[in-house]
């Protein structure tokens, strides 16, 4: 079920665009129901006509795609029908038979008799190397009369078989560029896992050569600031010593202004005037 919502899932899109540029030469030839893309926008037909080139110019390696080849005629044999013969139950060695999808419409001759007019089925069911079509009218290129038997062997033919098979190898040309870039990422991905232990010596190695200068640059700090301290230090002495100095001269050099008048003794003293050379004594308090 995962193969069949996958193709589905591309087939609509690719569809569309080789439907637009290949459906004058398929339909052309085969004959069957031509579908109308006028519908779609001018827009979105540039866009598909553009992404369809862009493809075509992928790699075409292991598409298996021979476009030489005729992939819309095959042989099949007849397994098994209903009692009417409309529906029939075909095998076929033919591999591609795995894009067939309900509704596609396949023209068939009996391999005994191909020169007699093809019939026409559509596809009812595919499975694994079996497809179920309905055919309406057996009469083109069986007759009226005769028996309808199983094992008959039938040449088929089915323009929108090889379409899808073109298809499928465009896809497949994506779908390989898709493998190419996952296995990019996965290498990737496996160069990191093995080599983690390498590169996580390395990281640590670069921190530990990171923390290594930083200790050093450190030590350098904490030596210049010792340095610095004991530069300080001798700095602060000298200045206590300056200051020191600086407060005694100014001590020195202060300027008083004495009050003559408390201290006159002294002063007459100084002008010579005769008076006691002692003061006198103190009376006694009666």
């Amino acid at each position: 079920m995962g193969h069949n919502s996958l193709m589905k899932s591309f087939v609509l899109w690719f569809l569309l665009v080789n439907s637009l540029i290949f459906s004058w030469q398929i339909y052309a030839v085969s004959g069957e129901d031509y579908v109308d893309y006028s519908k779609f926008s001018k827009k979105l037909a540039a866009e598909l006509k553009r992404d369809i080139s862009y493809l075509e110019k992928t790699e075409n390696e292991d598409s298996f795609y021979d476009g030489e080849f005729d992939y819309a005629s095959f042989s099949a044999r007849v397994t098994d029908r209903d009692k009417t013969s409309n529906i029939i139950k075909i095998t076929s060695e033919n591999r591609n038979i795995k894009f067939f999808r309900a509704g596609d419409t396949v023209h068939f001759n009996i391999a005994s008799l191909q020169d007699r007019k093809k019939c026409e089925g559509h596809v009812r069911s595919v499975e694994d190397k079996y497809f179920v079509i309905f055919v309406k009218n057996l009469i083109p290129c069986w007759g009226k009369t005769e028996y309808f038997r199983r094992g008959t062997v039938l040449v088929m033919t089915s323009y929108r078989l090889a379409e899808r098979v073109r298809e499928a190898s465009i896809y497949r040309r994506v779908l390989l560029k898709r493998k190419k870039d996952f296995f990019k990422q996965l290498n990737n991905v496996n160069h990191f896992v093995w080599s983690y232990n390498q590169q996580k010596v390395k990281v640590a190695a670069t921190y530990d050569r990171k923390m290594m200068q930083v200790r050093k640059q450190k030590q350098r700090a904490l030596e210049e600031l010792q340095l610095n301290k004991k530069d300080q230090i001798k700095l602060q002495k000298e200045l206590i010593y300056r200051l020191d100095s600086i407060d005694e001269d100014l001590s020195f050099y202060r300027i008083e202004k004495d009050e003559l008048a408390i201290d006159r003794w002294h002063l007459d003293q100084d002008l010579g005037i005769p008076v006691g050379k002692r003061p006198r004594p103190i009376k006694p308090k009666l």
